[in-house]
């Protein structure tokens, strides 16, 4: 398969001219780099195309995700490696990836627990439970945007996915939800060497948690509805119980509760349906 690495750039010109040179050392000068240069006020754009690499300019900052949407629908490979343009992912693993394609439709560079800053590893771990109990599979690293992955795959989940950092969760979820095979396999994160993370921990993780939830609600929808409505439905009887032990009657509480819990079932249900009938339509 034809393969193109995508770079997603916002003033990365410090790091870019290293990394397009050792993904061309590993995979050769004929492998197409697409830099997606999201509107850089630095020097990223010239950089990438006195490298040899394709650039593609958004006229505006549109996020992360936006730029890799771009870059998929422009590639011309059948395998496409996403990695990040600041240096951390190390090219010489692209083949360790790209070998995994040929029984998987999608191989995650899973990072090590050592290499993560102490918060996001807290972050991560919350993430990757949250994730496999949603996917029924276990998850080891949901939101790495060290990836290969088959284009014609991807392109059914364009629509869903964020234009910003969180791209990475919906693609994971997407692919397995779809019956996609996935692997994760250990991947080295080297440290950043220039400039800083454009992540905040505040905005970027409450963005990830909600996507996380809007797409399990948006494949699994029961796996939300239904410890919802368990949990209003045993309030509802440890209620009633302590009211009749005590007052020898039936409150206004203990219907609300309970007749909540069944409506929330029967939603759940009925997202379900709806669920099932969008996947018979995703190929």
């Amino acid at each position: 398969m034809k393969v193109t690495v995508i770079l997603p750039a916002y003033n990365e010109e410090e790091s870019l001219k290293d990394l397009i040179s050792k993904i061309h050392e590993v995979l050769g000068q004929e492998c197409e780099v697409i830099v997606i240069n999201d509107a850089s006020t630095d020097n990223t754009a010239s950089v990438a195309v006195d490298c040899g690499a394709r650039v593609i300019h958004n006229p505006y900052n549109m996020g992360n995700g936006a730029a890799v949407k771009r870059g998929i629908r422009k590639a011309s490979g059948q395998a496409i490696v996403l990695m990040d343009a600041d240096g951390q992912h190390n090219p010489e693993e692209i083949p360790k990836l790209l070998e995994g394609l040929s029984d998987f439709d999608m191989v995650v560079g899973a990072r090590t627990k050592s290499a993560q800053v102490f918060w996001r590893k807290i972050a991560n771990n919350i993430y990757n439970c949250l994730a496999s109990y949603i996917s029924g599979m276990k998850i080891d690293d949901l939101t790495s945007g060290f990836r290969a992955f088959k284009k014609d795959k991807a392109m059914k989940f364009l629509y869903l996915l964020p234009n910003t950092f969180s791209y990475p969760s919906t693609l994971t979820l997407s692919f397995i939800k779809a019956a996609y095979s996935v692997k994760f396999i250990e991947a080295s994160v080297l440290p950043r060497q220039k400039g800083k993370s454009k992540i905040n921990l505040l905005s970027d993780g409450t963005r990830f948690f909600v996507i996380i939830m809007k797409i399990c609600v948006f494949f699994s929808p029961l796996k939300v509805f239904l410890p919802i409505s368990l949990l209003f439905g045993g309030l509802g009887l440890g209620y009633y119980g302590y009211t009749f032990f005590n007052a020898h009657r039936f409150t206004n509480m203990s219907a609300l509760l309970l007749s909540s819990s069944v409506i929330i079932l029967m939603l759940g249900l009925v997202s379900e349906q709806i669920a099932s009938l969008r996947m018979e339509k995703i190929d």
